[in-house]
């Protein structure tokens, strides 16, 4: 992620410059690992969904003699102190959260160390990545037992199905920049195809699926419209009209973006579904920039229990407690993506400015898993970067 919605680490990026800091992305960053504990529980304290937030073992917590359990994640990570420490006091397992860049990075760190598991349980993988996890036995099987209002609706296929649960989902999508277009006195673009026209020749900027989790979920978007014996055609047709690849998606928002706050001079963007609310000037009602809803592709994030983890009881205690509502209801304005809990209420402005498609598109993560490699090597011949 992923992932949407400006994360965490970005946040001091747009710092002061402007409210759309708070945007949604799971591009991000560096990849080196950071650490986190939670915070001491208060006497007492209980999850505000009414249940121990975790698998524990019969007639006891999962730590009953106060052991952590570590949690490997991407770097957009972020749940409420107060819930940490809740589901801590519930299960008594502390938790330390192990950051290691985007979904892609995660992804490679826990094959890499699949011999000595780094966690003993993961958040952050998603669907893009997912078949590279199952098919390298990273994870034990473990699912809740009875998955929420929604869950379901989001929960891996395959293999993935009995070792990944489902825990928010996000839509990345092209994104514009309504004023500029108004300004411009330029109709603005609705497709795929449109951004391939001579109208917006260098107007549009994406990060990189060599680098980016949101943009490779573009270039699966792009497969899954055009197919995977012509997807290079329209990359051709992207790269003669002046697309502009990034490392990552703060680059391609915050500096060449017109809406990011810098001096960016592309009014078209690879965002999220769930970005133009954070895009409303203070003191306004209506965002200045609206998502393309016939571009998006689904990213839903996972979370799993790790083969080989020390502390498998606490692991199954935290994926669980990650679909608490505790949890769940904190996502939207924690890691701006969509929780997967159907009966969480969302921010208001997400109702009417943050509107989902009602077809996403999406690739079969087993294909994605095959086929990952093979396509990242011809994009990469094909743009020459």
């Amino acid at each position: 992620m992923p992932i949407h919605p400006f994360r965490s680490t970005l946040r001091s990026a747009a710092g002061a410059a402007l409210t759309v800091g708070a945007l949604a992305a799971c591009s991000l960053s560096s990849g080196g690992s950071t650490t986190s504990t939670s915070p001491a529980p208060a006497p007492g304290t209980t999850s505000s969904s009414g249940t121990s937030g975790g698998s524990a073992p019969a007639g006891g917590k999962a730590c009953p003699d106060g052991g952590t359990v570590q949690v490997a994640t991407h770097d957009s990570f972020k749940v409420p102190d107060a819930a940490l420490a809740a589901f801590t006091a519930a299960s008594g397992c502390r938790v330390q959260i192990l950051k290691n860049g985007d979904a892609g990075q995660l992804t490679t760190k826990l094959v890499l160390t699949k011999s000595s598991p780094i966690a003993d349980a993961v958040y952050g993988i998603d669907n893009t990545y997912a078949g590279r996890a199952v098919s390298a036995g990273l994870l034990t099987a473990y699912t809740p037992a009875l998955l929420p209002p929604g869950a379901a609706d989001h929960a891996a296929t395959g293999a993935g199905a009995a070792v990944l649960t489902p825990v928010d989902y996000g839509d990345v999508c092209v994104n514009i920049d309504d004023t500029w277009f108004a300004a411009s006195q330029i109709a603005p673009p609705k497709t795929f195809e449109d951004l391939t026209k001579a109208s917006y020749k260098d107007l549009f900027v994406t990060p990189s699926p060599t680098t980016s989790s949101p943009g490779m979920a573009f270039f699966l978007a792009t497969v899954a419209t055009y197919g995977q014996d012509g997807w290079t055609e329209y990359w051709t047709k992207l790269k003669a009209n002046g697309v502009k690849t990034t490392s990552g998606w703060s680059d391609a928002y915050f500096v060449d973006f017109t809406q990011g706050g810098g001096k960016g001079t592309r009014p078209i963007v690879l965002s999220y579904a769930s970005s133009p609310p954070f895009t409303i000037p203070k003191g306004k009602t209506n965002p200045t920039t609206s998502a393309l809803l016939d571009t998006c592709f689904r990213q839903t994030e996972y979370a799993g229990v790790l083969a080989g983890a020390k502390n498998e009881a606490g692991a199954k205690a935290f994926v669980d407690f990650l679909l608490t509502s505790a949890v769940q209801e904190s996502i939207p304005d924690n890691m701006y993506m969509y929780p997967v809990v159907n009966t969480v209420a969302l921010p208001a402005s997400w109702a009417r400015w943050a509107k989902l498609p009602q077809a996403p598109l999406s690739v079969d993560p087993d294909v994605i898993d095959s086929k990952r490699d093979a396509w990242l090597k011809a994009w990469t011949e094909l743009m020459g970067s």
